[in-house]
């Protein structure tokens, strides 16, 4: 039925005439249904835009991880190219979503708009094309180009989220799928196939990973467990940098300071500027309200003498 009405649209449109199409939808499943009618439809996607539309204080704002952006599309009665190598359309992709992620990001758009304002800037390149062909001669699908585009978000927002570029190649797959999900959604349950999206973009496989550390899969919802939901006992072999951090966030909050830098040390986290980055990038993207933030900031206070007393005793265990 929406292609049917974007179909009729277009019939009516002017040579060169103009459609202008608002949409929004917190499931990256319907961006993609809406996606593919418009590209079936034959209008072509000239520019799109991201628009604060919806009420901070209504109710699902507050309750679910909702949008709180519509995607204003500017769309033409106008003839497509026919194909379209996925190579030259993957650079053209990349170098048009760059430019156009630092706007977003200098507007102030954030979390899960920026990821689908990135969507609506991408089919302004690939949907201009009637195929997109890889040179072995398969179809390229749209979920395919939109995962190449999620990847390219990725990249592009923890290099944003931690103020160094630097950094984010030495983390590991777990903890930028941490820093995403707080930057994206919050402390919020997300349904589970936008979060195996954002897993699959940060290089996490999620039915992997569920039930085995902070990702917790109820019914159709993920959530992701701060380190006020852990246990202590869970965490006793910490390796991967977030759940060190979950771990002496615990430590701290316990007042087990000597526990906590032998944690460090053993780790190697203690002195690495990365593990306090990623602790301050977090608190970054949450509330005041947050109890995981009050202990990454409480944490983060002592910070600079928590490091001076490692240097001192580098060579000895706590």
């Amino acid at each position: 039925m929406l292609k049917k009405a974007f179909k009729e649209i277009r019939r009516v449109l002017k040579p060169n005439g103009i459609a202008i199409i608002v949409y929004t939808h917190k499931s990256t499943t319907g961006w993609e249904t809406m996606i593919n009618s418009l590209l079936e439809s034959g209008l072509v996607i000239t520019a799109s835009w991201p628009i604060d539309t919806e009420m901070k204080s209504r109710l699902r704002a507050k309750e679910s991880a909702a949008l709180s952006s519509s995607i204003y599309f500017v769309c033409r009665k106008m003839e497509r190219e026919e194909i379209g190598w996925l190579n030259e359309v993957k650079e053209e992709i990349k170098n048009h979503i760059t430019e156009k992620l630092e706007n977003l990001w200098k507007e102030g758009i954030a979390g899960a708009d920026y990821f689908i304002s990135a969507i609506g800037a991408s089919i302004e390149i690939f949907g201009r094309y009637k195929k997109i062909m890889d040179y072995e001669g398969r179809e390229i699908t749209t979920s395919e180009l939109l995962e190449y585009v999620r990847e390219l978000v990725t990249e592009h927002a923890l290099k944003q989220i931690l103020h160094d570029g630097s950094i984010a190649g030495e983390l590991s797959s777990l903890t930028r799928f941490y820093i995403l999900w707080r930057w994206t959604y919050g402390e919020e349950k997300v349904q589970f196939d936008d979060a195996r999206k954002l897993a699959q973009s940060a290089g996490v496989n999620l039915e992997k990973e569920w039930g085995k550390g902070f990702i917790r899969k109820e019914k159709e919802l993920i959530t992701i467990l701060g380190p006020h939901e852990r246990k202590l006992e869970e965490l006793k072999d910490a390796e991967d940098m977030i759940d060190v951090l979950h771990k002496v966030l615990l430590l701290w909050k316990e007042g087990k300071k000597d526990e906590m830098k032998r944690v460090l040390k053993e780790t190697g986290f203690g002195l690495k500027e990365s593990f306090y980055r990623v602790a301050q990038a977090i608190s970054e993207t949450l509330p005041n309200d947050s109890k995981e933030k009050k202990l990454l900031d409480g944490f983060l206070i002592g910070k600079e003498k928590l490091k001076d007393d490692m240097r001192d005793t580098q060579g000895r265990l706590f």
